[in-house]
């Protein structure tokens, strides 16, 4: 089966939020790329047309006016942290098998109950915070750059970032250096999300497409250290950055969950557990290509 944080062109996909300004110019962008946008989902514009599609008051609603040969396979977030919880259960109880929460400021407690809701559902959250999932040359769900050529570029090296940004940068640097990508999964920088960079990073492994693996983590938490377990268990090359390695302890920095307590979350804790995994730990993102390089992957897709 395949795992539900590869986005395809025959998932369909609603869009909550789709007839605010930021849910218009990026359900745009997502459909000329190849997406399958099917709807969109407004509350209080329910029963009209937004860019050409449907606006339902409800995902569950979207769902049931296909009739039964239809459904919902993801959804995308585009809404405000206040409304981010009731909009993931309803994408839930329509039956997405995944959501993709952009939405950054979302209160832990509902982030928890979220997660948990989605997950007693049998739906996959990615995010909170996240910039999105691309699947480069097929579909793009979320905010990236996805339709730049100069950023993102079909091939076969899978990408794991708790950053958007620095997971922006790392995909220029591989498709400079020719490294085409399988997918990117973009999971959010929050201390509670839906999907571990561990999840992420077993996704890949299962991934056909995907030939060698990079690891886009930060201080603070333990994702990358859990992480590690599943690197050790892969066949597949794996290289890592760690952002923070200058940070003070106990200093926020960035995103909400990169801060550093005790001996955990640390860049060296962090490093030390990949390396000892087997995997190719590097000191900046522009060291990546090289690494994949000497460990006998070669460049494709570009």
């Amino acid at each position: 089966m395949p795992d539900p944080l590869i986005v395809t062109r025959r998932h369909r996909v609603v869009v909550h939020g789709m007839t605010g300004r930021q849910g218009t110019f990026w359900t745009e962008r997502m459909r000329d790329y190849g997406t399958n946008i099917v709807a969109g989902v407004s509350p209080a514009k329910g029963g009209s047309r937004h860019l050409g599609l449907p606006v339902f008051t409800s995902a569950v609603e979207a769902a049931r006016a296909g009739g039964p040969d239809s459904g919902i396979d993801v959804s995308v977030l585009f809404v405000p942290p206040a409304g981010a919880r009731a909009a993931a259960a309803d994408a839930a109880q329509a039956g997405a098998h995944l959501v993709v929460v952009l939405t950054e400021f979302i209160p832990v407690a509902d982030t928890m109950a979220m997660v948990a809701e989605a997950r007693e559902a049998g739906t996959t959250i990615i995010g909170p915070n996240t910039a999105g999932v691309v699947n480069p040359g097929e579909t793009f769900v979320g905010f990236m750059p996805a339709f730049d050529r100069r950023i993102f570029a079909p091939g076969s090296v899978g990408v794991v970032s708790r950053s958007g940004s620095l997971g922006t940068l790392t995909a220029v640097e591989l498709t400079r250096a020719g490294y085409g990508q399988s997918s990117f999964l973009g999971i959010g920088g929050d201390p509670v999300s839906g999907t571990s960079t561990a999840e992420a990073v077993r996704a890949l492994d299962g991934h056909r497409r995907t030939e060698a693996i990079v690891v886009i983590g930060e201080i603070g938490g333990r994702k990358e250290e859990e992480a590690a377990a599943v690197v050790a268990a892969s066949d597949k090359p794996v290289v890592a950055f760690i952002a923070g390695a200058a940070s003070p302890p106990g200093k926020r920095m960035g995103h909400a969950g990169a801060i550093v307590e005790g001996s955990t979350g640390t860049h060296d804790s962090k490093r030390r557990a990949l390396t000892e995994a087997g995997a190719t730990v590097v000191e900046t993102p522009w060291q990546i290509p090289g690494a994949l390089a000497a460990l006998g992957v070669a460049p494709s897709g570009v």
